[in-house]
């Protein structure tokens, strides 16, 4: 009868070792495939590049960047806003700002916005040069 036992117990252990490594495996495929999600949001991104006149002081700078977080606050459809220049490879302007919309006729809003142009003309004064994009997916 000892022979069965452990016969029995080696087949038992086997299994036990088999259905957790096939746990594991299935627990590494889903982190692994969790990983790669990612989506297309239906938002706009409207990212620009400026570059200051040099004659341009700190407080005129910071002024109009923080003027960004004023019109966000008082145009609808704005759903986020990125201010600070993490890295920017173009290198002959001083920095980036990008703003989020809830969609293409939030951004064609904002552009046509009585704040916008308010605080566009300001922008403008202390600027060089800047360029803008927007993007967004079909």
């Amino acid at each position: 009868m000892r022979p069965i036992r452990k016969r029995i117990a080696r087949v038992a252990l086997g299994a036990a070792l088999f259905i957790s490594g096939a746990a594991a495996g299935r627990l590494h495929a889903r982190s692994a495939a969790a990983q790669n999600r990612f989506g297309q949001p239906k938002t706009v991104l409207h990212v620009v590049v400026y570059k200051f006149r040099e004659d341009t002081s700190n407080y005129d700078r910071e002024k109009a960047i923080e003027g960004i977080k004023d019109m966000a606050g008082k145009i609808p459809g704005i759903k986020n806003i990125w201010l600070k220049t993490e890295r920017n490879q173009a290198r002959d302007f001083t920095g980036v700002y990008a703003i989020e919309f809830t969609s293409a006729e939030a951004a064609a809003d904002y552009a046509e916005s009585p704040v916008h142009e308010a605080w566009s003309k300001s922008w403008q004064r202390i600027r060089e040069n800047s360029l803008s994009f927007q993007v967004s997916n079909p």
